[in-house]
């Protein structure tokens, strides 16, 4: 059970319905939904009546409130008297599609490590639909994304850019694709084609780029770090962000390669996001600013655009 679950009730109560209650708190409507209905099977009860005409507290939820706002009160009195202590979080959650790992992630978490040696780090590899909505739930402190140019940020989300890039075919050396200086459509199709999932940027990239087409074979996997794998051992071949691929332990070992894609300009986007209007923990603050600092550096190095802050 999560304190926001409890404040999500309680504010669905106050306003009369979960349309006004996911405005005034600055989530969707179905993250709100799915919200309580978590809190109703945790508590084996209906706390909602669930009508055409909208939603409103039922009668095992009215004895229950009571206790839910006490509930609240009492976390309220211990954040007043335990003063701003309330901010400092033992724990940071971390959803990524795993993009960017090396240059961006792993160097961040070992600064963070050196200077918030209680605080834990959990970082968590899903689908960028699965980042967002944890972001919404409050499941999830920060969230690392990819998105295309012109892709829409999900209400109640604010959002960093980062990094920005270019999708690439990534490659084993061996393969005759490496010898390429880009590489077609047609050819990337012309052997197995190892494929993001459906929920990933990359997915929907490669769906468009494909318009139709069928790949000789291809694999479905989670994230860029399995994929690269399996291109390390010959299995085919993926798109990625080039920020996904270059200074990769396998890049660097030569097990893997990229080149551009022929004729396509698409600009790929890192994003760093959080839930807008929350009273942030410190650590996840400093956690922020730590991803924002070092891409900082390394658009410097590369002459990319710096991200916002």
């Amino acid at each position: 059970m999560r304190t926001e679950q409890l404040e999500y009730i309680a504010a669905v109560t106050r306003l009369g319905s979960l349309r006004r209650a996911a405005e005034e708190l600055r989530v969707s409507q179905p993250a709100l939904s799915e919200t309580v209905r978590n809190l109703e099977r945790e508590l084996g009860v209906d706390l909602l009546e669930r009508k055409r005409s909208g939603s409103t507290m039922s009668a095992q939820g009215r004895e229950l409130l009571p206790h839910i706002a006490s509930v609240l009160e009492a976390l309220d009195r211990l954040r007043a008297a335990a003063g701003e202590q309330h901010r400092i979080s033992r724990m940071v959650r971390v959803g990524t599609v795993n993009a960017a790992t090396v240059p961006l992630l792993v160097p961040v978490v070992r600064e963070f490590r050196a200077t918030h040696p209680v605080t834990q780090v959990e970082v968590v590899g899903t689908q960028q639909t699965e980042i967002q909505r944890g972001l919404a739930e409050g499941g999830f402190d920060l969230g690392l994304v990819n998105h295309l140019a012109g892709d829409d940020v999900p209400a109640g989300l604010e959002s960093s850019q980062l990094l920005r890039g270019r999708p690439v075919v990534c490659v084993h050396p061996d393969s005759p694709l490496a010898a390429r200086r880009a590489i077609t459509v047609e050819e990337l199709i012309s052997g197995p084609l190892v494929a993001m999932r459906s929920g990933y940027v990359m997915h929907r990239f490669v769906h468009r780029l494909l318009a139709g087409r069928d790949p000789v074979f291809s694999y479905s996997t989670d994230g860029a770090e399995m994929g690269k794998l399996m291109v390390a051992e010959g299995l085919g071949v993926t798109v990625l962000p080039d920020f996904s691929v270059i200074g990769d332990p396998l890049e660097r070992l030569g097990r893997i390669t990229y080149r551009p894609i022929a004729d396509d300009s698409t600009c790929v986007l890192l994003m760093l996001q959080r839930r807008r209007g929350d009273a942030v923990a410190q650590a996840a603050q400093d956690l922020h600013q730590g991803f924002v600092r070092r891409a900082r550096e390394l658009n410097a190095t590369s002459g990319a655009v710096s991200p916002t802050a």
